[in-house]
């Protein structure tokens, strides 16, 4: 299993060219791209003009993706094939499964400081889902699921957590209970909430090669 840290994290972010907050807070006071731009990584980083071709446009978008969801390459064409059998856009269904994703949900309901947070607090055992331990991060959710996390969690967290800032709005789909540290998924994402200037045709074409 590949191992992601902090430093590896800013790379990736500096290899799309824009943040992509893997870091959580930290991505807000501590962010190379604000002191020094969106340089790609290596010794010629700056020097690096080329054109891009089709194909590398596609890959960096299906790249981005990955990387913003913390999703692994096999996985993620699987949600492709999967996306694809399903009623409706290809694209849309694809953003939706990656969406229900319960180290998403667990993020995006402000349970966590960052998805790879999500995916150790699930991974440890400190998730319930409807009151029950679940550890596996790409379990999909379903309405009516109701996400919550353990007392020794919430000991640890609470004051850090990001429902806890004061700008900080759940998406429409989900409903959270602050007082209680807990989410339920009251319908299906609302895809026109999502903004994180992925471009899910360009992904669509390069699986489609």
């Amino acid at each position: 299993m590949s191992r992601i840290t902090l430093d590896s994290k800013c790379r990736l972010c500096r290899t799309e060219g824009v943040k992509l907050y893997l870091k959580g807070s930290r991505c807000f006071t501590k962010c190379p791209i604000d002191k020094k731009g969106a340089v790609p990584p290596g010794m010629h980083g700056i020097k690096r003009k080329s054109k891009p071709t089709d194909y590398g446009i596609q890959l960096r978008a299906k790249q981005k993706a990955k990387r913003i969801y913390g999703i692994a390459e096999t996985q993620f064409k699987n949600y492709y094939l999967k996306a694809k059998k399903l009623k409706g856009s290809v694209g849309d269904n694809l953003m939706t499964l990656v969406e229900n994703r319960l180290d998403n949900v667990i993020y995006v309901s402000g349970l966590s400081l960052s998805r790879s947070h999500a995916k150790q607090l699930i991974s440890h055992g400190h998730v319930l889902i409807n009151g029950k331990k679940l550890n596996i991060p790409s379990y999909l959710v379903n309405i009516n699921d109701i996400i919550s996390l353990d007392k020794t969690s919430i000991e640890l967290n609470q004051d850090s957590l990001r429902l806890n800032e004061k700008d900080f709005d759940a998406p429409l789909w989900i409903s959270v209970n602050k007082n209680k540290f807990e989410a339920k998924i009251i319908s299906l994402p609302n895809l026109e909430e999502i903004d994180h200037g992925i471009d899910i045709n360009l992904i669509i074409e390069y699986y489609s090669r």
